[in-house]
């Protein structure tokens, strides 16, 4: 090493400052000094020239050779002129000096001017003079001056840069050996070594920063030191599986509790890779988890089988956490045991998508089982059958014998299905008594047929719960994929809408998708619209079809009848809007609605002569009886000012089947409160006799089915018909009941409905639906038709 260096590039650069500035400024003063001498020269002879242009104007105007040659060699004489010229404008007279050049060099420079002669006629040219300068000569122009100014500047110079020298050694040249001797030291010897210098300039303060540095570097040694010893001991106590691996996923470094829990060896261990502990299925797992570092830490979690030392396969989940330091990768990873975890996670997986009461996939699990036979179907072109199955008549049996007797007829209905279906078919329960079959086949349709009719001939077979034999049957929706879905969504709907049309077709079978089935659930969206859009702008109105007293002819009461009349499409049928208001729970609005529109009907009715005590019939869904329904009914009646003796609640059987105590309760309350029950459609159902013992029913109305059979072609018919109203008159009567007919539309049904006793009817022939404002207008005319109808039945 030179430890020189320093002082040699200081001089290196001291003389190079040398040679690059005060070598040219020498050059330049010569150059100056040289160039003031020649023009004293170049000054001198103008001076000559002036002077001694005078004194030729008359030695040329005589022609005087002889004095012309004196003062041209007293001009020569001068040794700053090498030649000299002079001539007379004629030609005359040409004076050259000397005669030959002395010197071989060419003159320097040539001055000229003309001599003239003051005449008695003026002043003349009369020649010229020429006189040639010597040459420009830099040591011939150097004076004594110069150079003693000159030896003065250089021996300042060397002063000067002799004292930087000593001063650069002095100063920074020993300090910087003594540091460079303590850091050479200090590398050799692995110990920190001071440096042996104090002053108070920047060197001093350079050395006592380093030995504080030196100093505290050897206490953080110390330090890092301890800390490594105390991180290597926490690594290796920590109760979790911890390694380190390379760029090359080679093991650098386990802890002592990864050893303990995998039965391996350090040394057994470390370089070797570590997908090489891995079992070969999950290796890509692991080889595929997020590697790359870069400046901020990043980590990457993968779940993979690792085979120990004994041979056992465990699952682990590894965190590995990289990062990127100085252009080297770090590493940590933990390991964690979740074999136990894992376990759980399958187990809870399976119970998630299993139903508990069938053990068939469920809603979810039959999703994700649907979603990955569509993509296995669209890769590799194949049909799938989706066959929605939803169980006919359950909802009594539920209700009447209870839930445990329904789970059980589940059970047994899922055994029946599951029996009926390959065994790649897929069977689940998406809820309640709704199954579905996924039957994925080369032609779908007709393994869907064959299967379905299976299906619906297993479920039409009795059920037996507690000794007791039930009576089922299966409504089927198929829809197929992809010739009539999609999608899984699709197909789901497809098929819902298939068995929906099913069950309102009779039930009991199977319906294959086609488009008229969405054409239909179009028609009930676009009733379901019209039904909210009704409710929002108030479209609903009540139309009152009158009631009559058939003995006196008198208007007895009105039914209220629902009526939604659209701004552009005019009346819509109330039977499809009655549907589809029960299938959506509308019907609740829609009867509070007709309910209070009903009431103020009969209110302004009540105006009337006659008709102050006429009563108000309003049909009620089973889907309104509810606990609430007495106060709102109540509620409203106070509002308009009617006695709830004026009001009859029209039911049909659907409601009584229930049996149940809050249906009881509630008719119980409207009845103690002194409203009528009457008991629409009567005879068409096959329990309407134990209603009649069962619940307080004031009214029976007869179906007009019955009205319309007593003027039926056959006499069979029409007898048979006739004795059976005559029984439904005569248990009524003992029944303390009244009696109504519903559709009376002829005179001869009217007639005939007189000789069997009937006390009230109602229908177009007596009258139809009308606004209560038609009502109003033709009370005159309606009071009219009751006389006539009076006049026509015998007392």
């Amino acid at each position: 090493m030179n430890t020189h260096s320093v002082e040699s590039r200081f001089i290196l650069i001291v003389s190079s400052a040398l040679l690059l500035l005060i070598a040219p400024l020498f050059v330049l003063f010569f150059y100056l000094s040289n160039e003031r001498a020649y023009r004293d020269v170049i000054d001198h002879g103008q001076v000559l020239l002036k002077a001694n242009s005078l004194a030729l104007g008359k030695p040329l105007w005589d022609f005087d050779e002889e004095s012309v040659r004196q003062i041209a060699s007293t001009i020569l004489a001068d040794r700053s002129v090498v030649s000299v010229r002079v001539y007379e404008v004629a030609g005359g007279l040409d004076v050259r000096l000397p005669e030959r050049s002395r010197d071989k060099n060419p003159p320097g420079e040539i001055l000229s001017t003309p001599v003239h002669y003051r005449s008695v006629d003026g002043t003349k040219t009369v020649g010229s003079l020429e006189i040639a300068l010597r040459q420009r000569d830099l040591l011939s122009d150097f004076e004594f001056d110069d150079a003693v100014y000159i030896g003065i500047f250089l021996f300042a110079i060397v002063i000067i840069t002799a004292a930087a020298i000593l001063g650069n050694r002095m100063m920074v040249t020993r300090p910087l050996l003594r540091l460079t001797h303590a850091i050479e030291a200090t590398r050799r010897l692995g110990s920190r070594h001071m440096v042996d210098w104090v002053s108070a300039d920047e060197m001093g303060m350079l050395a006592a920063n380093f030995n504080e540095m030196q100093g505290r570097l050897a206490q953080e040694e110390n330090d890092l030191k301890r800390a490594h010893q105390k991180t290597t001991r926490i690594y290796n106590l920590t109760p979790a599986k911890l390694y380190s691996i390379d760029d090359d996923d080679r093991l650098t470094a386990v802890s002592d509790y990864w050893l303990l829990a995998t039965g391996y060896h350090r040394q057994a261990v470390l370089g070797r890779h570590f997908a090489n502990f891995l079992d070969p299925a999950t290796r890509p797992a692991y080889q595929n988890r997020k590697r790359q570092a870069t400046e901020d830490v990043e980590a990457a979690t993968v779940t993979v089988k690792f085979r120990c030392a004994d041979g056992r396969l465990i699952d682990v989940l590894i965190k590995e956490v990289q990062a990127l330091e100085a252009g080297e990768t770090l590493s940590l990873a933990v390991m964690t045991d979740v074999t136990e975890l894992k376990t759980a996670e399958e187990r809870n997986h399976v119970q998630a998508i299993t139903d508990h009461l069938t053990g068939l996939l469920n809603r979810p699990g039959f999703e994700m089982a649907l979603d990955g036979a569509i993509r296995q179907a669209a890769a590799d072109g194949g049909e799938l059958a989706c066959l929605l199955i939803d169980l006919d008549r359950f909802k009594p049996i539920n209700d009447n014998l209870g839930h445990a007797a329904g789970d059980e007829v589940l059970r047994q209905i899922a055994g029946r299905i599951r029996a009926q279906v390959r065994g790649e078919d897929r069977v689940a329960r998406l809820g309640g008594d709704e199954f579905v079959v996924l039957i994925p086949a080369a032609k779908a349709e007709s393994a869907a047929l064959q299967i379905s009719a299976r299906i619906a001939a297993a479920c039409a077979e009795p059920v037996i719960v507690d000794g007791s034999a039930l009576s089922l049957s299966a409504s089927i929706g198929i829809a197929l994929y992809p010739a009539q879905a999609r999608t899984a969504a699709e197909l789901l709907q497809k098929s819902d809408m298939a068995m929906y049309a099913r069950k309102h077709n009779g039930k009991n079978g199977a319906k294959l998708f086609d488009p008229l089935i969405a054409s239909l659930a179009q028609e009930k969206l676009k009733i379901e619209t019209y039904i909210e859009e009704g409710l929002r702008q108030d479209w609903f109105d009540v139309h009152l079809q009158p009631i009559v007293d058939l003995k006196r002819g008198q208007v007895a009461g009105f039914e209220a009848l629902m009526r939604l009349n659209h701004p552009e499409h005019g009346v819509l049928p109330p039977t499809d809007i009655i549907r589809v208001a029960e299938e959506t729970g509308a019907i609740l609005r829609i009867g509070e609605r007709i309910f209070e529109k009903a009431v103020a009907h009969l209110a302004r009715l009540s105006s009337v002569p006659g008709l102050e005590n006429a009563y108000l019939a309003v049909n009620v869904s089973p889907l309104q009886f509810c606990p609430k329904l007495p106060a709102s009914i109540f509620a409203t009646l106070m509002k308009w000012g009617i006695t709830p003796t004026r009001i009859v609640i029209e039911i049909t059987e659907a409601v009584l089947m229930h049996h149940s105590p809050d249906i009881r309760d509630i008719l119980g309350a409207l009845s103690g409160a002194g409203m009528k029950i009457a008991l629409d459609d009567f005879g068409t159902g096959y329990s309407s006799l134990s209603y009649l013992v069962h619940f307080p029913v004031n009214i029976i109305k007869i179906d007009q089915a019955f009205t319309r059979s007593l003027t039926d072609e056959s006499e069979t018919v029409r007898r048979r018909v006739q004795k059976l109203i005559a029984g439904i008159h005569m248990v009524a009567k003992e029944m303390n009941c009244h009696v109504v007919a519903e559709g009376i539309e002829t005179d001869a049904q009217l007639r005939a409905l007189l000789s069997l006793k009937v006390g009230r009817g109602q229908g177009y022939f007596l009258g139809r639906p009308q606004p209560v404002g038609d009502i109003l207008s033709g009370v005159e005319r309606d009071e009219e038709k009751c006389v006539r109808f009076s006049a026509r039945i015998p007392l």
